[in-house]
């Protein structure tokens, strides 16, 4: 080998290892991104258990910053069925019949967007377990392209039933007051259980903005939505019927 080709090879030496340590780098970065992707559909398996009590990625922040969180888990049969037919009618009328995204609303509301107008959520109850369990809270494409197969895989795996035993116990209903159990007893001073048809109504509809909306200190818009959601749960009938055999 001659001086030149010597030469060479050292210059070469240290841009080869400057190579080789970008590429380890970005394996890394690329299997810590598959597994974050990933985990959240194994944990939808480890969700089928009834003795595993879910936490939502809110009371996780909770933790982080040191407020704690007041979050009681109930079963389903400890519920007053108020409750599931306020809830479903406010935030998901046909829960029991699409398999975890309502496909028409979800044009609607596309179509809707497109045209520059006003639109309301057109969230489900799987994708809000979804969101909730596994993702951020706030409004951006990239969380709505995540959350869509998640929801349709969390209601593909959970039973109805389970599904919305996780979520009556992970939703929001106040600052730091996590599940239906700490929002009855927060708002009402009574267990889930004994819950009215006009108080399950009024939680119902303070989910969409639990922080503004206070279940227990309603305003006149508050009590004219719950008037609305309590009459339309009186005539659940079959809407609920994949909740209550």
């Amino acid at each position: 080998m001659d001086i030149a080709t010597e030469r060479e090879d050292s210059v070469d030496m240290p841009a080869r290892r400057r190579w080789f340590e970008d590429r380890r780098v970005l394996k890394r970065i690329v299997l810590t991104v598959l597994i974050v992707l990933i985990l959240p559909y194994a944990l939808i398996f480890f969700y089928l258990l009834p003795f595993i009590h879910p936490v939502s990625t809110l009371m996780l922040r909770d933790l982080v910053l040191l407020r704690g969180y007041d979050r009681q888990w109930v079963s389903l049969d400890n519920i007053a069925p108020v409750v599931v037919q306020s809830v479903m009618m406010s935030e998901d009328g046909q829960y029991c019949f699409h398999g975890g995204v309502d496909w028409a609303e979800m044009r609607m509301l596309v179509e809707d967007t497109l045209k520059g107008q006003a639109t309301r959520g057109g969230s489900t109850i799987p994708m809000q377990t979804a969101k909730n369990l596994f993702l951020w809270n706030s409004r951006s494409f990239v969380r709505k392209a995540l959350e869509l197969p998640l929801a349709v895989a969390t209601d593909f795996v959970l039973s109805k039933r389970r599904l919305m035993e996780i979520y009556l116990n992970i939703a929001e209903w106040g600052p730091g007051i996590y599940g239906i159990e700490a929002a009855a007893r927060h708002h009402f001073k009574v267990p889930a259980s004994k819950l009215t048809r006009r108080q399950a109504s009024l939680l119902a509809v303070s989910l969409p903005n639990p922080i503004d909306r206070n279940a227990g200190k309603p305003g006149r818009g508050l009590r004219g939505l719950a008037g609305l959601i309590e009459r339309r749960a009186q005539g659940a009938g079959d809407y609920i019927k994949c909740i209550y055999d």
